[in-house]
């Protein structure tokens, strides 16, 4: 039993079938990629995995209970914390001040961009964010305004802001996409070191494959909506039907 169980989820947008009873297990303390092909499910999979969607057919339980229809905040309150494709981080501030937002909600349970001004004031979250930025290396940018960070240090910012919430699972989804390849070396050692630290479970959606085999336990191969494959790295390489899928030809 994981700690992320999916069971016969599926869900369709119009004609298209986006997902097909699709069964995954996340076992807890691990990093389990999901990959496939463009088109083959897996960012609406992400999407039911933190109630964004909520599927046709199937549930998906986290710790037991059901993440289906919770608003993201209690989505949050589950221990569950995703990074987008995109960093979501409020580029007119300074580095140090988004670290402190969520640091903020983690301690009141809430919060508005209205309030920030109160935010800033508060020494005890000025405190853990000062703590969490030098655990992420980033202590020499507080002062720096987010929007002047390379790709690689806003991506670095965005996951410290997640982990500032003590989240059980980390969604991941695409954390390398446009980056250069130093950042991506770079981050890849950042997730390592988080693995190895922190009691956490880790779910990433990726299409590099450098990324993906440098970092997961497991792997769930999509194609067209349906899971493929689930095996462990070494015997997911050599695949014929992740090749099939990949490739569109039989090898």
């Amino acid at each position: 039993m994981g700690i992320l169980e999916v069971k016969n989820v599926g869900k369709r947008f119009g004609g298209l079938q986006a997902l097909g009873d699709v069964n995954l297990s996340v076992k807890e303390n691990t990093v389990h990629a999901i990959i496939g092909p463009n088109g083959a499910g897996k960012s609406t999979l992400l999407n039911c995995l933190v109630g964004k969607l909520i599927p046709d057919t199937g549930s998906v339980m986290f710790d037991g209970q059901s993440v289906l229809g919770r608003k993201p905040f209690e989505i949050n309150q589950m221990g569950i914390s995703r990074v987008f494709q995109t960093p979501e981080i409020f580029g007119d501030l300074t580095v140090l001040e988004n670290m402190m937002i969520p640091c903020f909600a983690k301690r009141d349970g809430a919060f508005s961009l209205n309030a920030i001004s109160s935010v800033l004031g508060q020494k005890d979250v000025l405190e853990t964010a000062e703590k969490m930025l030098e655990e992420m290396n980033m202590a020499d940018k507080r002062h720096m305004h987010a929007a002047a960070m390379s790709r690689g240090d806003k991506r670095r910012l965005e996951i410290g802001m997640c982990l500032s919430q003590e989240p059980r699972l980390l969604l991941l989804d695409e954390p390398t996409a446009g980056m250069a390849r130093a950042d991506t070396n770079n981050t890849i050692d950042l997730l390592k070191e988080i693995k190895e630290q922190r009691d956490i479970t880790i779910a990433i959606i990726e299409h590099d494959m450098h990324v993906v085999f440098s970092l997961a336990d497991r792997i769930t191969v999509l194609a067209q909506g349906t899971p493929l494959v689930e095996d462990e790295p070494q015997n997911i390489r050599g695949n014929p039907k992740v090749r099939e899928a990949y490739l569109g030809e039989s090898a």
